[in-house]
């Protein structure tokens, strides 16, 4: 079995989603802003617990180890840092870790220890790649931590407190081989009547912080690994629905066509509602539209075979008597009869060729605005012109509002069609009949052309703007003059330009064309 790869789409559509995820990534970076700013905050907590203790000393006047060891235990124990009281000599008075274990807050959050996240596995994982990670980018850089100072306080942070100054050290705690712990010291002045008589150290480690810190990380850590796996099965649901119809349509595509080109199937429907769907619809309708020209052009190429087979037999027939007839008038007969059959072939090749021009250039060839008023009557003219020259005594009478009523079309192929319809009214109208000519202005022109003919059999007006389809009742030549396109290509150019044509009996007798063409306004 052929396997087969994700589509392109899905994996962009995992790529996207997946990138969209690395958004809590940045909580790694804020944290570190963050943590610095926790550090600075406990730095200025301990500052201030060193002032106001030092402003509490500081009434007592000199100090001794009863006096700073009896204010140590009014706190209860219940601060954070340690607290340690140091003489005008820098002697260590009083030390709150000798008073024993500090005492949680009833109900404080901080009466939990919290848990080591750094025992975690999945946080094990992370932080040895972090470790990789470093160790690639800045090679020189040792992530372990150094050895932790073994002096039991920084006497020269004491000292500065000492000569009235403010003094603050920072100083590894050790134990953590990645990370390790710090602890801040600050060491504040003690001033009775202006002079300095101790000083007060406050030491508090981060550890807490950092725990807590760490905790935040592997949660942050945890939302990112579900998020990528909940993004990963979301994105190929998701690319499923997207990737699985469109395969379908390459596939239908790829089978549309035989070897020969002929389109031998369409696209199956589909009920989605989504641009898939529309898109399913668009290509079915499509391939129905070419599967129906396909069908024209079949039936196009063999009404035209027809067409062209009947004069080239009688051609080759009467070529073929030429040669046995001695008869000069029987010849003479024979070759006019050659001579009609080219000439007709020469108008349906002739008509051939102008209705293939109008499929072909009818969508490129740029449409004017024309007034169909005045077109009319031009054709009208011309239309009087071919009567008069043919002396069959037929009248024109044309309705119209005497206004411009704009069209937007090519006057050229208008003109062709009304020309068309025109003697094809006349040609079925009596001797002394009249051809009505009607237009109407709205929403839409109307053109409207009656004659007093025979009308047209029930059973030919659903074929009366087929190619080469002409009945002439009464004329036993009439295929000898008429090639039957001329209601094709009237038929063409009106549905090229949006409009519509039809044709109907009028029940006081005759054929009854409306042209209707969109307004041009």
């Amino acid at each position: 079995m052929r396997l087969r790869l994700p589509s392109r789409i899905s994996i962009r559509l995992l790529l996207f989603n997946i990138l969209l995820v690395f958004v809590p990534v940045a909580g790694f970076l804020y944290l570190g802003v963050y943590e610095q700013q926790l550090l600075e905050d406990q730095e200025r907590s301990m500052v201030q617990q060193g002032r106001l203790l030092a402003a509490a000393l500081g009434e007592q006047g000199e100090l001794s180890p009863p006096i700073a060891e009896s204010l140590l235990r009014r706190l209860d124990q219940r601060t954070e840092a340690r607290l340690r009281i140091f003489g005008r000599s820098g002697i260590l008075l009083a030390d709150s870790s000798r008073l024993g274990p500090r005492r949680e807050e009833p109900g404080s959050e901080y009466a939990r220890s919290p848990v080591k996240a750094r025992d975690n596995l999945l946080y094990k994982v992370a932080a040895g790649l972090y470790r990789f990670y470093r160790r690639l980018r800045e090679p020189s850089v040792d992530v372990r931590s150094g050895a932790p100072h073994r002096e039991p306080y920084p006497a020269a942070v004491v000292a500065a407190a000492l000569t009235g100054r403010y003094g603050a050290t920072v100083r590894p705690t050790g134990g953590e081989r990645w990370r390790p712990s710090i602890t801040l010291h600050s060491a504040i002045p003690v001033r009775t009547g202006g002079q300095v008589v101790g000083a007060v150290l406050v030491s508090q480690s981060t550890v807490r912080i950092l725990r807590e810190l760490d905790q935040v990380r592997l949660d942050v850590l945890k939302v990112f690994l579900g998020s990528v796996v909940v993004a990963a099965v979301l994105s190929l649901l998701l690319a499923g629905t997207i990737t699985h119809p469109i395969r379908r349509l390459r596939d239908e595509a790829n089978e549309l066509l035989d070897r020969r080109g002929r389109l031998r199937r369409r696209f199956g429907g589909t009920h989605r509602a989504d641009e898939i769907g529309d898109l399913t619809r668009a290509l079915e309708q499509l391939t129905a539209r070419l599967a129906a020209h396909q069908q024209t052009l079949e039936a196009f190429a063999s009404d035209v075979s027809h067409e062209l087979k009947n004069p080239l037999a009688s051609i080759r027939s009467a070529t073929e008597l030429l040669g046995e007839i001695e008869d000069p008038d029987d010849r003479e007969r024979f070759v006019a009869l050659v001579q009609r059959e080219v000439t007709r072939m020469e108008r349906l090749l002739t008509g051939l060729r102008e209705i293939g021009e109008i499929d072909a250039r009818l969508e490129t060839e740029a449409p004017t605005i024309v007034d169909l008023d005045s077109l009319l009557k031009e054709a009208a003219e011309g239309f009087r012109r071919r009567a008069d020259t043919a002396g069959h005594g037929v009248k024109l009478v044309l309705h119209a509002p005497g206004e411009p009523v704009p069209v937007r079309v090519r006057p050229e192929r208008l003109l062709q069609v009304f020309e068309n319809l025109l003697d094809n009214a006349r040609g079925f109208s009596p001797v002394g009949g009249t051809v009505t000519v009607t237009l109407e202005r709205g929403a839409t022109a109307a053109v409207r052309i009656d004659d007093e003919g025979p009308g047209i059999p029930e059973t030919h007006l659903d074929r009366i703007f087929d190619r080469f389809f002409t009945y002439r009742p009464g004329e036993p030549h009439a295929r000898d003059g008429h090639t039957g396109l001329g209601l094709a290509i009237a038929k063409a150019i009106i549905e090229g330009y949006g409009g519509a044509i039809r044709v109907e009996n009028r029940g006081e007798g005759g054929a009854r064309f409306e042209v209707v063409l969109p307004g041009g306004g």
